[in-house]
Order: structure tokens, then C-alpha cells, then sequence
């Protein structure tokens, strides 16, 4: 998976705005104002996604590539290390389920923003 290749699935979900609010090489993933996945630009070596609690434990003892949200709530986030045992479909199975873990909480009024328009 390439970088772009990235950026293009994240910003096709509706309402979805990607920024570099903490320094010049973090790119966010938000929708509603809220994050749903984070990555390094310099290194391109993983992403961070918000995950059902259990099935982030389940997860982390199956894949190599799945390890506690960096600088995230361990409990809710995962860091995904690209090139290993995680194809690039299941990457985007799981950015799928973080953003609609994210859409999901968000106030009835934002959604119905984003939903219609």
C-alpha cells in the first residue's frame, strides 16, 4: 500500500478532513472533529485506528503487525505496522471499522451534517 493509496480511502468516507494538527510530519484522519487515524509521513511504517476494546486484545495476540496505540488510548487505539503479517485489505477492513467507531459517537446534529449534506 502506498501513501496515497492510503489518503485516498481515508478521504473517500464522507465528512472526512485529514490535517497535521500536532507537528509538520503527523497526519490525522478526523471526522465530526474527531480523529479515527493517524499516521507518521516521514516514515510511513504504521497507522493508528480506533478498535472495539475486545477485539483490540484479540487482534493483538494473533497479528505480529498489532501493538497498543502509540501515544493513544491503549485500550481503544492499535498501531498497525505495515509489512508484516497484515495484508493491506485487512488495513482497510480495520480503518473502516475506526471510523465508524468514531461517526458512531458523534452528536446526532454532526451526523446528520455529514450524512446529508
Amino acid at each position: 500500500m502506498t501513501l496515497d493509496e492510503l489518503r485516498n480511502y481515508c478521504l473517500a468516507f464522507p465528512g472526512v478532513e485529514e490535517c497535521l494538527p500536532f507537528d509538520d510530519s503527523t497526519l490525522v484522519f478526523k471526522v465530526g472533529n474527531k480523529i479515527f487515524a493517524l499516521l507518521d509521513l516521514n516514515t510511513f511504517q504504521s497507522i493508528n485506528l480506533k478498535c472495539n476494546p475486545e477485539k483490540l486484545i484479540e487482534f493483538r495476540e494473533v497479528y505480529h503487525a498489532v501493538s497498543p496505540g502509540y501515544h493513544m488510548n491503549k485500550k481503544h487505539w492499535m498501531t498497525v505496522s505495515f509489512g508484516k503479517d497484515v495484508n493491506d485489505s485487512l488495513v482497510f477492513e480495520w480503518i473502516n471499522t475506526s471510523y465508524s467507531l468514531v461517526f458512531a459517537k458523534l452528536q446526532k446534529r454532526i451526523k446528520d451534517e455529514i450524512t446529508l449534506g
